[in-house]
């Protein structure tokens, strides 16, 4: 992925933030084993500023959809203590197998890492961390549903592991769910929106990340616009 297209996808800016539309399969952070990420691409987002703004929370490699960054360090700590502090509205839309029987609803499963080598692979544990998940279903089709997710904590695979462990895994995830881990369909997993009270005297900023082409067709079947 060149500058350019890092660039173009750009949803919103001001002097404090930037929202991008992460592509799925590009990674935030370096990992161990190398290779592209969005790390790479930050001086191309200064927009005449010194520094390069930073991330202000995290989705999975293979996530798409909207994601903050702060354009300086006191954007970023502003930035990270609304996240923190629960104070920032997130939307997902997921394609899952099969799906729950009710519209709406929660799942508060506690969840903690499977071990510690591999402490990204999480697991539900009655003696884990507290985590929450609000679902709503917006369609379904033969098979399928898709949902529309708010997470209320933010834990690592939250929402892959809360939809696995009700019995609807997210569509193509290839750790938690049926999907291969390569030339799958892709996950099925969207950070569709941001909303952001970051000024006290205006209306919070409210972003949202157009649906990713691997997701269009199951989306569509779903009735999801």
């Amino acid at each position: 992925m060149t500058h350019e297209e890092i660039v173009a996808r750009l949803l919103y800016r001001d002097a404090l933030v930037l929202v991008i539309d992460k592509p799925a399969g590009l990674p935030v952070h370096p990992g161990p084993k190398g290779g592209e990420t969005l790390t790479d691409h930050l001086d191309a987002l200064r927009f005449g500023l010194p520094r390069r703004p930073q991330v202000a929370h995290r989705l999975d490699r293979e996530t798409s959809g909207c994601l903050a960054l702060g354009r300086h360090p006191k954007a970023l700590t502003r930035l990270g203590d609304l996240f923190k502090g629960g104070g920032v509205d997130k939307v997902y839309w997921a394609v899952v197998e099969g799906g729950p029987a009710d519209e709406a609803g929660e799942i508060d499963l506690a969840l903690s890492p499977r071990s510690p080598e591999r402490g990204w692979w999480m697991r539900v544990d009655p003696a884990g961390q507290p985590s929450l998940t609000r679902y709503r279903v917006v369609g379904r089709a033969p098979g399928l549903s898709l949902l529309e997710l708010k997470p209320v904590t933010g834990r690592t695979h939250q929402l892959r592991v809360h939809c696995q462990a009700s019995g609807f895994p997210i569509v193509g995830d290839p750790i938690y769910g049926s999907g291969p881990r390569f030339g799958g369909p892709g996950l099925h997993l969207h950070a569709r929106a941001l909303t952001l009270p970051l000024y006290p005297r205006k209306e919070p900023i409210h972003v949202e990340a157009p649906l990713p082409a691997h997701m269009g067709e199951r989306v569509a079947a779903c009735g999801g616009a």
